[in-house]
């Protein structure tokens, strides 16, 4: 397959983008890059969220993930779902209640300013260390299958796809990653089908042939009931509801997307309408992975974990399939970064500046440092790309649950005190309480072994990250005054 001619369907793909950019950022002013002018219609942010949600991690890594851990997966997705009908319906309210741009508004509103800073920061350092690592493992496939050949350097490439990426969303933000984000998740899927209809009939298999053979190797395993493992059903449906509710619900580049829409009965029928669909993607992702494995046996493709799926679709499947390969990998490449800087510069333009709340600064001036800032997170990206590739991961999406197990439990603990409680915190030591949790986290899973005999914690240390949070705030916290308590929003 010519590096040239897949570096030019790369290039072209980008030119669409470009173009959709330039028909959806015309006219746009601030508030369409911070929230899409409260008007995006929630049939295309329901889908275009599929997306920003499986991004390159999971076209990738979940299938390759398959030979040594089965259908495991599912158990997660299986609490995403309780975790999205918990937004829906506790955390969408509240937002729309309080007509919020930026979602860490209600921890001011709550807890105090100390409060609302710490969670904002700590979802800009998430969020970024996040959406590095699934940049990085997309630009490295990239950079395996063409610009290699072409002689073209990592850092080169990483910074080429950062200057596209702030190419199509420097002007319309948010009101421009709707239907970018749309158009990108259909050509993810269509990829994905295409890809799976190609290795049935390269096998001489049906559904129910490929389930059974998965079945005999073990593949398609979905319910673990060894309590002490770390593929322990309830631990993983516990972990995926957690997940959910705060690296969505709590996170500013998916709640970005759910606030632009207009109203809240519209954002929760796109919350309800995107969880049904994820569910069913991530389930063909999973069978996926178990059909790859069934083809890299029968072929005698020696690649496991992330490198099997771009393996076998690049060296072993027609030009055609490789071509649909790799436009439904920059698919998945785009949605997970460009919604990222965009929230990203969002947060910290409105929490950490507070240009919104600054009377000096016009539409002009204001717009003027959200470039700024654009244009700093794209700098910061590359470098934590850079980092990424020396520590080159073989599985990225361990990395990234563990990256959220750390970053997201003290958002996770915040927003459960402020929601479940009535009682004021001392504002000033709340950073203390949410840096030693994720310190004390990282004591327990590096001495797990020693400390907790067989048991292993997975991705349920969010959860332990987020309970040490809520106790440390209960022991600084009091009775608070009937003026400082939002009693509204935790009904």
């Amino acid at each position: 397959m010519s590096a040239t001619l897949l570096f030019g369907l790369v290039i072209g793909y980008f030119v669409v983008l470009l173009f959709v950019a330039w028909l959806t950022g015309r006219k746009s002013n601030n508030e369409s890059f911070f929230i899409g002018n409260r008007n995006s219609n929630w049939i295309l942010v329901a889908f275009g969220m599929i997306g920003t949600s499986l991004s390159g991690v999971t076209f990738v890594s979940v299938p390759g993930a398959v030979g040594k851990e089965g259908f495991a997966y599912f158990q997660i997705a299986l609490g995403y779902i309780i975790g999205y009908v918990t937004i829906a319906f506790v955390l969408l309210p509240l937002y729309y209640r309080l007509n919020v741009t930026s979602i860490y508004n209600y921890l001011q509103q709550r807890l105090g300013f100390t409060s609302y800073k710490t969670g904002a920061s700590f979802f800009i350092l998430s969020r970024t260390l996040g959406a590095t690592a699934r940049l990085y493992l997309v630009v490295k496939i990239l950079q395996d299958a063409i610009l290699n050949q072409l002689h073209v350097p990592f850092w080169l490439t990483t910074l080429v796809i950062l200057l596209m990426i702030l190419l199509y969303t420097f002007e319309g933000g948010v009101k421009t990653i709707v239907y970018t984000d749309t158009l990108q998740t259909t050509f993810m899927l269509a990829g994905l089908v295409i890809c799976t209809i190609y290795i049935f009939n390269n096998l001489g298999l049906d559904f129910g042939a490929g389930l059974k053979a998965m079945g005999e190797k073990g593949y398609s395993q979905v319910f673990f009931t060894e309590p002490s493992s770390k593929l322990f059903f309830l631990k993983q449906i516990l972990a995926g509801a957690f997940i959910t509710i705060t690296m969505t619900g709590m996170d500013q580049e998916m709640m970005q997307k759910n606030i632009s829409v207009r109203t809240l009965r519209d954002s929760q029928k796109n919350m309800l309408t995107f969880a049904g669909v994820l569910t069913l993607v991530l389930l063909l992702f999973l069978f996926l992975g178990g059909l790859l494995h069934l083809f890299a046996t029968a072929r005698g493709v020696a690649a496991t974990g992330d490198e099997l799926f771009p393996a076998v679709a690049l060296q072993h499947m027609p030009a055609a399939i490789s071509i649909v390969f790799i436009i439904a990998l920059i698919s998945a490449l785009f949605p997970s970064a460009d919604g990222a800087i965009t929230a990203l510069t969002s947060s910290f333009c409105i929490d950490i500046l507070g240009i919104k709340r600054n009377p000096r600064l016009d539409e002009k001036a204001q717009k003027r440092t959200r470039q700024f800032v654009h244009l700093t997170f794209a700098a910061i990206f590359l470098i934590c790309v850079m980092v990424f590739y020396q520590v080159n991961s073989k599985s990225m999406i361990g990395v990234i649950l563990k990256i959220a197990a750390y970053t997201y439990g003290p958002l996770l603990g915040l927003f459960t005190f402020g929601l479940v409680t009535k009682r004021s915190v001392n504002d000033a030591l709340v950073p203390v309480v949410c840096l030693l949790a994720p310190a004390l986290c990282y004591l327990v899973d590096s001495h797990q072994s020693d400390w907790l005999g067989g048991f292993q914690i997975g991705s349920e240390l969010l959860i332990l990250n987020g309970l040490l949070v809520f106790i440390g705030l209960l022991l600084l916290s009091k009775p608070a005054g009937v003026q400082k308590v939002l009693t509204a929003e935790a009904s």
